[in-house]
């Protein structure tokens, strides 16, 4: 693959070719294509996942707002926090592993309009998808050109979990507020940045991964100042902005953190919190067993276990591509904190790959080689992989387990 051009010193990052006609990511006019894009290969799974329901006699909405995580959040904004679960094994699942800002979403939302709290979950999902899909669209242009800003944003909406992008969930609210907090960093608009990074901060804990992103971004950007031999409170001073940001972005994480510490009566409240769901850092201690598992065990699965490893050998192969092809600091570091938070926990393995959806720098190496193909070849892929996911989401989503 041909690397992106070197990054510049002056913004840390990339610079545009000079024969790149200039195009505003974030004007609408140029982000429809990127915006139908992702709508057709969405579109598709929905279809596919309706036609599927139908002959089970089954109604899809129910699988979209009204089963597993959506149940958690439409609970706390009708009722607030307080619910505990208590399983026949005596472990209790609290509802405070669930971060705010869905769940308030929808209760505002079902206040000032006729919906439920479940459909207005579900209103949020989707049109969160569709700013998510603009602002991941804006990061692939500012870094890789127009085709690959839209190519990103339909490869995004291909992704094998891309069904939960339209469920009652916050992937697509999360994925939304850290596209466009990473645009604006990339930018140089530092308090958007740390201001949109608040917000996703109230939303779900991965949002740590948003915040080693901006700081090492803004941590790059003073670095190259530095070397100038600038002194230091010069460069604090022509940098507030940046600061400003930095001090913005973790509030919303840390004040969520703080909410359940005063409730938990413990600074590490949240940590108990995940515990009692059997959700603790184990440096992928977890992982390792459960594909050993499946492999040696008692009722081994070969192909699956094959299969997981294919899985981790592909993330690691675009994430070394991403190196290689000079990403941003802000990108690549969100694309690797993602990716190592969905793995180092004891977390139920099925909600992984999950997790990992928000991580769309990840594709990033894929859309700006597709942009070199024939458009015929790239819509013909696009289209295969729209084809693939939908039908794979129709049977995660028909089935019984949680994505």
């Amino acid at each position: 693959m041909t690397a992106f051009p070197r990054t510049d010193p002056a913004s840390s990052v990339p610079r545009r070719p000079r024969r790149t006609p200039r195009v505003v990511p974030t004007a609408v006019p140029a982000a429809v294509s990127a915006l139908a894009a992702y709508a057709a290969v969405r579109l598709t799974g929905l279809l596919l996942l309706c036609g599927s329901a139908a002959l089970r006699d089954e109604d899809p909405l129910r699988r979209l707002n009204g089963r597993w995580d959506a149940v958690w959040y439409r609970r706390i904004a009708e009722n607030g926090y307080g619910y505990e679960a208590r399983l026949p094994d005596g472990s209790v699942h609290p509802d405070l592993a669930f971060f705010p800002l869905l769940p308030g979403l929808e209760r505002l939302l079902a206040a000032a309009s006729p919906l439920g709290a479940a459909d207005a979950g579900l209103l949020v999902a989707v049109v969160s998808s569709l700013v998510a899909a603009w602002g991941i669209y804006a990061v692939g242009t500012h870094v890789a050109g127009h085709r690959a800003g839209v190519l990103l944003a339909a490869l995004w909406g291909v992704l094998p979990t891309g069904f939960v992008q339209w469920m009652a969930y916050t992937e697509s609210l999360f994925t939304a507020l850290t596209a466009w907090s990473l645009h604006a960093a990339l930018t140089g608009r530092w308090r958007t940045a740390g201001l949109l990074a608040a917000v996703a901060g109230l939303c779900r804990p991965t949002a740590a991964a948003l915040l080693a992103a901006l700081a090492a971004a803004g941590a790059a950007h003073l670095v190259v100042q530095a070397r100038g031999g600038t002194p230091v409170g010069r460069l604090l001073r022509r940098n507030g902005r940046l600061l400003t940001g930095m001090l913005l972005a973790p509030l919303g994480w840390f004040a969520y953190m703080a909410y359940v510490g005063v409730h938990e009566g413990s600074p590490f409240g949240y940590f108990h919190v995940q515990a009692a769901w059997g959700n603790r850092i184990d440096g992928g201690a977890a992982l390792a067993g459960f594909i050993w598992d499946l492999l040696t065990g008692p009722w081994p699965s070969p192909l699956g276990g094959a299969g997981v490893c294919a899985a981790l050998g592909l993330v690691g192969a675009l994430l070394v591509a991403a190196a290689r092809q000079h990403q941003p600091p802000a990108l690549f570091t969100y694309a690797c904190a993602v990716v190592a938070l969905s793995l180092v926990g004891a977390a139920y393995f099925g909600s992984r790959p999950r997790l990992m959806t928000p991580a769309f720098p990840l594709l990033l190496p894929l859309a700006a080689a597709m942009a070199r193909w024939p458009a015929g070849r790239s819509a013909a892929v696009a289209a295969t992989a729209a084809l693939a996911s939908g039908t794979y989401g129709a049977v995660v989503l028909l089935g019984n387990g949680p994505p």
